[in-house]
């Protein structure tokens, strides 16, 4: 296999946990070239011993020998393959759980790649069980078959020697010419990728409003653009690989007649001649099969790369954290908050000092765009803060494990999406042990119990790939009961009646009452009045910064009294509208 001093870190740190099936791997290899020294001694021995005696035992002995090798050497062959084959599933088993962090943090600032991260450990796997790292494997032990052309005559061996030369030029240059196609490849590949899955994921919008010739001119041309790098990523690996054989054939045929001249000569047997050609072509075997197999080797190196930049970064993110705080009961904080959204650093939200004690729930609002869902994002932790701290009983987010923290909040996002699997499956968080008596607590608790009842499987109904087998408003209720599964102490609530009808939004109410009950803290991002009724606090932000924030009365009286509101202008005119309606 390739220095691995030269591998990135990441594949590294896997492989050290296959040492000693590398080390097989290194023996077998080593065994089965040696037995493949067994053609060449049978051709010597036939054309040496065997037609000059005409002795039909010893023929028939090495015939036997022969079989008896070439056995071997496939089974070998075999046991290899499979080495190779367990070495692929224990890197992929070692970093499927980093892989997978690195997709659902892709969004994350500084994670940017990680939605590629499970197409780039398929790359590596797939080269993995490919011919290219036997071929790999067989290249350290070529100088053997080399040493032999020498023994068998100097110029055989330089003749063979000179064409290994040439086909590792061959293969250099196939390494230079080929890294600029195959990273505008990989490129081009990742956006084909996700543009196809968005057109999927949209299939019924695209449809309705008769958009599919407009993306499927979109799609031709990006697809042309990844068309047209695999192409030259091809003609360059394709025409390497024809010289690579050209040469390699000239080579072989050239032994051949040198060793028919040395022959005539009188310093070479006939058996000889034909045992340095074959000799030659198991030396010259291994470079044009890592040529061969040059495309999946530098797709598996980028891949490597990538993936070990993404999971690096997810690394650096996430904190080394061991001891687990308490669970929170008294107050959710937050001092000077600014937010960035991934990948910009704009800031979106700015100024932002709150505080929500437990038994409270907080209403944000304002106008689209003022960073009310931003706001909801970084209070769960999904996005860090740019500067200052959200803080649950005085312990900053930073101060939590992730997975420690997770139980502790409930999560209402403004698009809802559900996963394959029952809707009993889904409230409890994936789980793959759920809380039967969690579930039903949380069903409930939201209200939703009923509704889920009268479901064709119940609580057992596959909600389908993204709850499409749900409507709008049930998803919503199935999403807020998985929020309340476990009793979290914060709820945060992005629109959460944005598709529920009276009985659901009156459902939706009597569960944050009840969860105010409980000790927890809620806070609800609203556009309709009917929400306003269970909070005990408003925040009013406008153009990403927060400008009023107290007691739910005391602040809708502030906003009523501002000119804009009176004059019903911008942003505040849907404030207070809906205001006067709650009013």
């Amino acid at each position: 296999m390739s220095d691995p001093r030269h591998l990135p870190s990441v594949i590294a740190e896997a492989l050290k946990t296959c040492r000693s099936g590398l080390l097989g791997f290194a023996v077998f290899s080593l065994a089965a070239n040696l037995l493949m020294l067994a053609g060449p001694l049978y051709m010597l021995q036939i054309y040496d011993r065997v037609l000059t005696s005409r002795s039909v035992p010893t023929l028939v002995a090495l015939s036997l020998l022969l079989l008896g090798a070439y056995v071997v050497q496939g089974v070998l062959d075999v046991i290899r393959g499979r080495m190779v084959g367990r070495v692929a599933g224990v890197i992929d088993g070692r970093l499927e759980r980093a892989v997978h962090r690195a997709v659902v943090g892709s969004q994350q600032p500084g994670m940017k790649g990680g939605e590629n991260a499970v197409r780039d450990l398929d790359q590596i796997r797939t080269f993995l069980l490919s011919a290219g790292p036997i071929s790999i494997a067989d290249l350290p032990w070529m100088p053997i078959f080399l040493a032999i052309c020498f023994l068998l005559h100097p110029l055989i061996g330089l003749a063979a020697l000179a064409g290994a030369v040439v086909l590792v030029v061959v293969t250099l240059l196939t390494e230079r010419s080929s890294r600029a196609p195959g990273r505008v490849m990989a490129a081009e590949g990742g956006v084909r990728q996700m543009m196809a899955e968005s057109h999927r994921r949209n299939g019924e919008a695209i449809s309705a409003m008769a958009m599919g010739d407009a993306l499927a001119a979109r799609w031709s041309r990006v697809n042309q653009k990844y068309l047209d790098a695999l192409e030259s990523s091809n003609d360059v690996v394709s025409a390497y690989g024809g010289v690579s054989k050209v040469v390699r054939m000239l080579i072989q045929s050239g032994i051949l007649g040198l060793g028919a001249y040395l022959a005539i000569n009188g310093q070479l047997s006939a058996g000889s001649m034909i045992a340095a050609s074959i000799m030659m072509a198991r030396a010259l075997a291994p470079i044009e099969g890592v040529i061969a197999n040059w495309r999946s080797f530098t797709g598996a190196r980028q891949g490597a790369r990538r993936l070990n930049a993404v999971l690096a970064a997810s690394t650096a993110a996430a904190p080394s954290i061991v001891l687990d705080l308490p669970a929170p009961r008294r107050q959710l904080t937050v001092e000077s908050l600014a937010i960035t959204p991934p990948g910009n650093p704009r800031v979106i939200v700015r100024d932002v000092t709150l505080s929500l004690d437990a038994g409270e729930a907080l209403a944000v609002i304002g106008a689209s765009g003022s960073g009310k869902s931003s706001l909801g994002r970084a209070l769960i932790g999904v996005w860090p803060a740019a500067s200052g701290a959200v803080r649950i009983d005085g312990a900053s987010l930073r101060q939590w494990r992730p997975e420690a923290l997770g139980r502790h909040i409930g999560y209402v996002p403004q698009s809802i999406e559900l996963f394959e699997g029952t809707v009993a499956e889904n409230i409890a968080r994936m789980s793959l042990e759920p809380d039967s008596a969690k579930v039903l607590e949380a069903s409930r608790v939201s209200g939703a119990h009923d509704m889920i009842l009268r479901l064709p499987g119940g609580y057992e109904t596959q909600v389908g790939e993204g709850g499409a087998n749900l409507s709008a408003g049930q998803r919503q209720r199935v999403a807020l009961a998985r929020a309340l599964y476990g009793d979290p102490f914060l709820l945060v609530l992005d629109e959460p009646n944005s598709n529920l009808d009276n009985e659901g939004e009156t459902a939706l109410l009597e569960a944050v009452r009840i969860v105010k009950e409980r000790g927890g803290a809620v806070v609800m991002i609203a556009h309709r009045p009917g929400l306003l009724a269970v909070c005990d606090k408003v925040l009013f932000l406008a153009d990403g910064a927060q400008r009023a924030f107290g007691q739910r009365d005391e602040v809708l009286r502030r906003i009523l009294a501002r000119p804009e509101a009176k004059e019903g202008g911008g942003a505040l005119k849907v404030v207070g509208s809906d205001v006067r309606e709650k009013a």
